[in-house]
């Protein structure tokens, strides 16, 4: 890497409130505000709304969406294809 033309990385750490739950991480992101953590040290926080402890992808829970309206409406449309010959 070229000297002096990167951002700085630094420990940070993320909060997410969704899932209440805090990584610490190292980024180049920075923040005003600070949390204590774990290892007794304060470290700029960032908070986030999603994060892999509460996006549905990542947890495995999935949200029920409603398609049986859909698939009426496309048999509607083009019809039946066991009826077909």
């Amino acid at each position: 890497m070229k000297p002096r033309i990167h951002p700085e990385s630094r420990p940070v750490v993320f909060r997410d409130r969704a899932a209440d739950v805090a990584f610490l991480t190292r980024s180049t992101a920075d923040s005003d505000r600070t949390v204590e953590w774990e290892d007794g040290n304060r470290y700029p926080v960032i908070d986030v709304e999603t994060s892999s402890a509460s996006h549905p992808f990542y947890t495995g829970r999935s949200r029920v969406i409603d398609t049986a309206g859909r698939v009426e409406r496309f048999e509607r449309r083009y019809g039946d294809a066991s009826k077909r010959g």
